[in-house]
């Protein structure tokens, strides 16, 4: 007989800067309850109106460098360009999917590389834009950025893109509503498999089938 003890589902979302990640994750969140947005530790110091344990963990070098070498650390990387590093806790994420919660990672493709790694099971899933001209427009911003800063983006960008192969899911954020739309699509289906459905329908699935020993 399968396993029908509740386990929450691992969503791991990432996509090319410019390709609208934050904004449908924020949303997705927004529209469907039960799901949790990991919250990453950080070394960098918080800025003005952040809240620790709400944008993010604060914690010195000392402290992040101790939870690397006790591999509290589903996956950690450290910002190309900048000191300071961020990492997904690994008892954190565990805890919410053994107590039946959806967790959410919003990550890059590399951190999304080490978590599929880790946990086979997590369903992941890459937004791309529309096209190269609206990733430009995008990425220009207001702007105040020289050609040469908008060029390196882009070529960041495009390395990002390439990655898309290794993701479950593929989603074209061309119109925002449909893009949220196939987010919420894909952790209902999740939501909907037998092992997810069956734990929470233990009493239904006994008075349907009397004779049968459910759980």
């Amino acid at each position: 007989m399968k396993d029908l003890s509740p386990r929450g589902s691992l969503f791991v979302v990432a996509a090319p800067s410019g390709a609208g990640k934050t904004s449908l994750t924020r949303a997705l969140l927004e529209n469907v309850s039960g799901l949790y947005l990991s919250v990453s530790h950080t070394t960098r110091t918080p800025r003005p109106g952040e809240v620790n344990g709400r944008e993010y963990h604060f914690v010195d070098r000392g402290e992040f460098d101790r939870m690397i070498a006790a591999e509290e650390f589903l996956e950690h990387a450290q910002v190309f360009g900048f000191e300071h590093s961020y990492g997904t806790s690994k008892a954190a994420v565990e805890l919410h999917l053994a107590r039946g919660n959806d967790v959410l990672l919003e990550i890059d493709w590399q951190g999304a590389d080490l978590v599929k790694a880790a946990m086979p099971e997590a369903q992941s899933i890459f937004i791309l834009p529309p096209s190269r001209d609206e990733l430009e427009r995008r990425l220009t911003g207001r702007g105040t950025d020289s050609a040469e800063v908008i060029a390196a983006r882009m070529s960041t960008a495009e390395n990002e893109m390439q990655q898309w192969r290794k993701f479950d899911y593929l989603i074209i954020n061309d119109d925002f509503d449909s893009a949220l739309q196939e987010l919420v699509a894909i952790v209902s289906a999740r939501r909907s498999l037998t092992s997810h459905r069956g734990a929470a329908s233990l009493d239904l699935l006994q008075s349907l089938l009397p004779d049968e020993k459910i759980g």
